[in-house]
């Protein structure tokens, strides 16, 4: 029994090539039919076996055979003899070099019609070009802002160009409108949580103050700085999903090892292998990176015996590469990458009020890799636990 025999790549002709081989095609099929019935006339005029055309310059004729001794040409008049052989000679003429001819000036057509459909496309690259600008763009808000210009006829590619520009102005109006929501809401929202902590520091450590007045104090205390956490997550989230202004030297190392080092010591293990990881970015930015998966993987973790570990270093193409993985509960494949939506976690699509996470953690370090030119992704450990490995240009990128 053979062996399967490998799938064939189905090959993708670009729209300049099939407009080439469409416009080569119908040139060549005319200069086919025409050279056909160039041959088809020529071939149909040939007078009958063994005549002379005899006539004078102006008005020659077709008249039978001489007589033998007969002269051919007399006073100014003229007769030729034409036999089969010089018709069949002058009808593989027409059939050789017409179709010499055809084919010299189908390269040359087919030349030319490459350049014009190269020409006559460019608008169209240009607003293929733009779009995926826009789309690779790492900050969204700034890749909207751009808008393709095209000049020339109002032709059917610049209707295209047009409306791509108007779609781009109402999803840029949209994202603005969004970000300037949540940051407008979550400066509003701060003022009050921060009044309603100072009120219920002030009700739990007055004096006099019972019991059950103190535990309700302290779970409320809890609440507001779930929601405190929340607003500074989103405010977060919102700063970095936006482009950097600036950027500077920073070792993801050294930052790493910081991290660590104010690691609160408890019942699980944070422990840092690093090695020298230079990039190029915002500092408070990454090492709220840091500090939010290393506070993932010490929260969501087994109860004993539990443990975390960030090493860095550098990946093949001199960029820097961040890993902090964790023992913890079993995570399904397929929940993985929904981890990195917000108000996620693991087993529930929606955080609970309760919960011990504001839910974003995950979210702002995809952002935050994002804004960097980088990327995040996760793994599922089969002991249990995850592998976040967090991807960042070179210092020299």
């Amino acid at each position: 029994m053979s062996a399967a025999q490998p799938a064939k790549t189905p090959v993708h002709l670009t729209l300049r090539t099939r407009l080439t081989i469409v416009y080569g095609g119908l040139f060549l099929a005319g200069g086919v039919l025409l050279l056909a019935l160039t041959y088809s006339l020529v071939q149909q005029s040939i007078p009958d076996e063994d005549q002379v055309i005899q006539g004078t310059q102006s008005s020659p004729e077709t008249v039978p055979l001489p007589e033998p001794g007969n002269d051919l040409v007399e006073n100014q008049d003229f007769r030729i003899l034409l036999t089969g052989e010089v018709w069949a000679d002058a009808l593989d003429a027409v059939r050789n070099q017409g179709t010499l001819a055809l084919a010299l000036v189908s390269i040359a057509t087919i030349a030319l019609g490459w350049l014009l459909a190269g020409r006559m496309l460019r608008p169209l690259q240009h607003v293929t070009d733009t779009a995926s600008r826009i789309a690779e763009s790492p900050a969204a808000d700034r890749g909207l802002h751009e808008r393709i210009k095209i000049s020339g006829p109002r032709d059917e590619l610049r209707e295209l160009a047009e409306t791509f520009n108007r779609m781009l102005e109402r999803l840029d109006h949209s994202f603005d409108g969004q970000r300037s929501f949540i940051s407008n809401a979550s400066h509003e929202l701060r003022t009050p949580l921060t009044v309603t902590r100072a009120l219920l520091e002030v009700a739990v450590h007055r004096q006099g103050a019972s019991l059950e007045v103190r535990q309700l104090g302290e779970t409320l205390l809890e609440v507001n700085a779930r929601h405190e956490r929340l607003i500074d997550g989103l405010l977060l989230l919102m700063r970095s999903d936006r482009e950097l202004a600036e950027r500077s030297y920073v070792d993801v190392a050294d930052v790493a090892e910081h991290v660590v080092a104010q690691a609160p010591a408890g019942a699980v293990t944070v422990t840092a292998e690093c090695e020298e990881a230079p990039t190029r970015g915002e500092p408070v930015l990454l090492e709220r990176l840091v500090q939010n998966l290393v506070e993932n993987a010490v929260r969501y973790n087994t109860a004993e015996d539990g443990w975390v570990r960030v090493t860095t270093g550098l990946d093949g193409d001199g960029g820097a590469v961040l890993e902090v993985s964790n023992s913890g509960p079993v995570v399904p494949a397929f929940e993985v990458e929904g981890l990195f939506e917000p108000f996620r976690r693991l087993g529930t699509a929606r955080l609970a009020t309760a919960s011990k996470g504001a839910g974003l953690g995950l979210s702002i370090v995809r952002a935050v890799a994002k804004a960097h030119g980088g990327e995040a992704t996760a793994k599922a450990r089969p002991e249990g636990g995850l592998v976040v490995t967090v991807r960042l240009p070179g210092a020299g990128d």
